[in-house]
């Protein structure tokens, strides 16, 4: 029991705890006449006299007795023991304002607006760890983001301690540290009880997390490295020197506020309450520190050896051993030396110092870094398991996601990579920083894959964020590349042989304005075969170090939740065993659709930066040169088309307009500019043409619906409103499995009705009762406009008809796939050598191969037993569809070619 003191201290009434008598056991009841005495020494701003006034819990008893004379009274506090108080609160402001003359602290979330202060809650802190610098930082970040000090009484709340924070845990020792023997805190304790005989109070807990030598910063040395922060609970001396050096690169985080009226309301027993509380928190902290560091991870050798006990892999142990003919210790070795050969190593400092490096490296080569659409993985990223899918365009993603992350507060994750960058020395430090290597494929390996498939169902059972590319390989194109499923199968499979903790896959879209692979790309896209890496090529380090790449935007798309996906493909995920789900043909559909949203949200998540509009326009320009005051006219049609189209809440576009944009294009030498006396012409300059298809191929899917109107109307004056839905419904298919574009095709009547009447709305063309389109009319700037946005689809549209032209020169069941797809290839190579197209990517053989297996998916081509493929008359209207969109020069010369092509073959 407690009363409250109302005590003068300079002429100011200040409310003071005192603990009342434990001998007597009996609560102090005031006498009418001291309340009244109070009341008007209050009001006479004196000194009242008398007994004490009792707390409202003892007030609350009315059939209480009134106290004899001889109940002794309770004296004020002594005098010494509030000098010993007033002393430990001046100590506690003058250490704050010494450690904070290095301190600097970043409070995460910036506003405070969620915490309820503003609201008039009563708020109490609670620390994971009692750490009087932890504290003292969280009393002056509190004090600067305008919230209620951990140092102050909590408002309106009558607790034994003049204070508003609470923690779990208590260490003690200096050297060795261990936990304080206690079984919970004792002002969580006092605030329960509180709330349990005052329903009335909304006390709101505010769990706050700091992290020294968590912040980055651009000042980051060796020695912070060493005492940045982990999972190990230093003592003393550690801290105050992680305080001293790494002081300056603290967060500050505070979470969700956490009703504890709500928590205590399905739990009326105080001593469970406690302990439901604790446990909620200690979950809590635990999630945010391993969002924050990472997991607690065990060392690499005892996950290998958990991994290696799994009974899937003693089974395969087993099965190998039998089929080669070998004891189980040599296949139980060869086991083990391939999970030495796959798991990663992973160092927080190493990362810490890696995070320096890398600072230093990315803003060398790189104008700037920008990111969107963080607050889509910051929403629910700490109750999930989070899966990272990045778009591959360059080996300077590894480097760039875990960068980001580890600057905006996430651990970095651990990254699947190939076995190629297991080079010597620096495959050991990529382990370090998380890699984890992977084979490029082992469907016949059946050991490895059963060792790797363990592995990483043990690193997402222990809550590691995992990283993989699921297209395999990077981009040479610039579009995004077919997924594959093979590390999305055994995630799932892991899953459901572990749910532990849902599972949110994060689709991340990078976009660059210079790649630093440009001139490799267009070389192996020529003919030339891949390299394998080495580790001499890190001496190209040092070119790359003396030019600038332009800026990088990294956004994140949709998050795809596999509980919500598992619930639509197997319904019945729950209740399967953890081997039922293994080897089923049920997850095939789940991973191909969850392979292409990933690619959907990823493309509906694109940044266009100004390289990738000035490429869209100049590479669609004759000669690829044009009038100043043209080119100008087109970005800004281009850009009011993006921010108006169906895609523009989730898209993010450059911020500069049209003229910012050129001027950028001739500060990153991209463009050339010809004086005339009738107006400047700019030019692109003739070493970048090649290389910037790749640009304008990352956002073609943006503006391939209306390239494919504006194509229609390219060689007819108008277009039947009916006649252009049957193209789009027939070509739709194809343009999204090749550009992964969102619609399912029920919807594209209405996406491209939409369209229809943006484009009349820029009098780009105009619509006669809806039932007839027509463009503008010839010579116009609209008319010249129409020509420019549809040569973002010619190149597709013309790869679709080469394809249907070879087979028609050869006849039905003429061809096998691959022979299709070399004659394809050898016809667009020729094509492109004859009318001098620069573009590499008119003759990939991955789009062919694309274009060629969905036709067998539509029915459009079977194969017979002799392996050959056959087509019907199904073929023949896509024939006929493209007399609307090719014109007859083209459709004439492809099918020139194409039995050229063939009597070469």
């Amino acid at each position: 029991p407690y009363t409250t003191l109302f005590r003068s201290e300079r002429k100011n009434f200040l409310p003071h705890p005192l603990r009342l008598s434990r001998t007597s056991g009996r609560a102090f009841v005031p006498s009418p006449d001291f309340l009244s005495a109070v009341r008007a020494a209050c009001c006479a701003n004196v000194r009242p006299s008398g007994r004490l006034l009792s707390s409202p819990h003892c007030m609350s008893q009315p059939d209480q007795p009134q106290q004899s004379q001889n109940t002794p009274s309770l004296q004020p506090e002594p005098a010494a023991k509030r000098r010993a108080r007033s002393i430990r609160e001046h100590t506690y402001r003058l250490m704050r304002n010494i450690l904070h003359l290095w301190v600097k602290s970043k409070a995460i979330p910036d506003t405070a607006g969620q915490i309820g202060a503003k609201a008039g809650k009563p708020v109490c802190y609670v620390l994971g760890d009692h750490a009087l610098s932890s504290l003292l930082i969280l009393d002056k970040c509190c004090e600067e983001q305008a919230l209620p000090r951990p140092l102050s009484p909590i408002r309106d709340v009558t607790v034994s301690e003049q204070r508003a924070y609470a923690s779990l845990r208590r260490m003690r020792g200096i050297l060795i540290r261990r936990p304080a023997p206690r079984r919970s805190s004792a002002m969580l304790r006092e605030l329960i009880e509180y709330s349990g005989n005052h329903p009335e109070a909304d006390i709101q807990l505010v769990p706050v997390t700091v992290f020294i030598g968590r912040a980055p910063d651009k000042e980051t040395a060796f020695a912070k490295v060493l005492f940045t922060e982990h999972w190990e609970v230093g003592g003393p001396i550690r801290r105050f020197l992680s305080t001293l050096i790494n002081g300056r690169d603290t967060l500050v985080q505070f979470s969700r506020p956490i009703a504890l009226r709500d928590l205590l309301a399905s739990e009326p027993d105080p001593a469970r309450s406690i302990r439901k509380v604790s446990r909620i928190l200690r979950v809590h902290f635990r999630q945010v520190r391993e969002t924050a560091i990472g997991p607690d991870l065990s060392h690499r050798r005892t996950v290998i050896d958990s991994v290696l006990a799994a009974p899937a892999v003693r089974s395969a142990i087993g099965h190998h051993a039998r089929k080669n003919q070998i004891s189980d210790e040599k296949a139980a070795k060869l086991a083990r030396r391939f999970a030495w050969e796959i798991a990663a190593d992973y160092s927080y400092r190493f990362v810490r110092l890696a995070f320096f490096l890398l600072d230093g490296f990315l803003n060398r080569i790189h104008a700037g870094l920008r990111v969107h659409h963080i607050e889509r993985l910051t929403r629910n990223a700490l109750d999930h398991e989070v899966v990272y899918l990045p778009c591959h365009r360059s080996h300077i993603d590894y480097l760039l996601v875990s960068f980001i992350l580890y600057e905006n507060g996430f651990v970095p994750p651990h990254i699947a990579a190939g076995v190629n960058l297991k080079l010597p020395v620096i495959g050991a430090l990529i382990r370090h920083g998380g890699a984890f290597y992977v084979r490029r494929t082992f469907r016949s390996q059946k050991l490895y894959a059963a060792v790797f498939t363990e592995y990483l169902r043990t690193i997402l059972a222990q809550g590691v964020s995992i990283e993989y590319f699921i297209e395999g390989t990077r981009s040479r194109t610039g579009r995004l590349l077919p997924p594959r499923g093979g590390m999305l199968s055994m995630t799932v499979r892991g899953y459901l042989a572990s749910p532990i903790r849902p599972i949110m896959f994060q689709p991340v879209y990078i976009g660059y304005e210079q790649m630093v692979e440009a001139e490799s790309y267009i070389r192996e896209l020529s003919g030339r075969s891949k390299r394998t890496e080495k580790l001499s090529d890190l001496l190209k380090v040092f070119g790359v170090l003396r030019r600038k790449y332009g800026e990088v935007n990294l956004a994140f798309g949709d998050p795809i939740y596999l509980d919500s996906l598992l619930d639509e493909h197997l319904p019945e995920w729950r209740d399967m065993s953890s081997t039922g789900p293994v080897g089923t043909p049920s997850l095939g559909p789940l991973v191909n659709d969850l392979g292409l949203r990933v690619m959907q949200n990823i493309n509906s998540s694109a940044d266009v930066n100004p390289v990738n509009l000035l490429a869209t326009c100049m590479l669609a320009t004759p000669k690829h040169a044009v009038d100043e005051k043209e080119l100008l006219a087109l970005l800004r049609l281009h850009r009011e088309l993006l921010f108006e189209s169906p895609l523009s809440e989730g898209i993010s576009v450059t911020e500069k307009d049209s003229q910012a944009i050129v001027k950028h294009g001739f500060d990153l030498n991209l463009l050339q500019r010809r004086t005339h006396p009738l107006g400047d012409i700019l030019s692109l300059n003739p070493d970048h043409a090649a290389s910037l298809t790749y640009f304008r191929n990352n956002v073609a899917h943006l503006f391939a619906i209306p390239s494919l109107i504006a194509c229609s109307l390219l060689n007819h004056r108008s277009i039947q409103t009916d006649q252009l839905m049957r193209l789009a419904e027939q070509v739709y298919p194809f343009l999204q499995e090749e550009l992964f574009l969102p619609w399912a095709p029920e919807r594209i009547p209405e996406v491209l009705q939409g369209y229809v009447d943006l484009l009349t709305t820029k009098l780009l063309a105009t619509s006669e009762d809806g039932a007839v389109i027509s463009r503008a009319e010839g010579g116009s700037s609209a008319a010249s406009h129409v020509r420019i946005l549809a040569q973002s689809l010619l190149p597709a549209m013309e790869r679709y008809f080469i394809t249907i032209a070879v087979l028609y020169k050869n006849g039905s069941g003429s061809l096998s796939r691959s022979q299709l797809e070399k004659l394809c290839l050898l016809t667009a190579e020729r094509i492109s050598q004859l009318h001098q197209f620069d573009a590499p990517e008119f003759s990939d053989r991955v789009l062919f191969r694309q274009f060629i297996a969905k036709l067998r998916e539509l029915g459009y081509l079977s194969t017979n037993d002799a392996g050959a493929l056959e087509f019907g008359e199904q073929l023949s209207e896509m024939n006929e569809s493209a007399r609307l969109i090719l014109s007859k020069e083209i459709r004439y010369g492809i099918i020139e070619v194409a039995p050229q092509a063939l009597e070469m073959s």
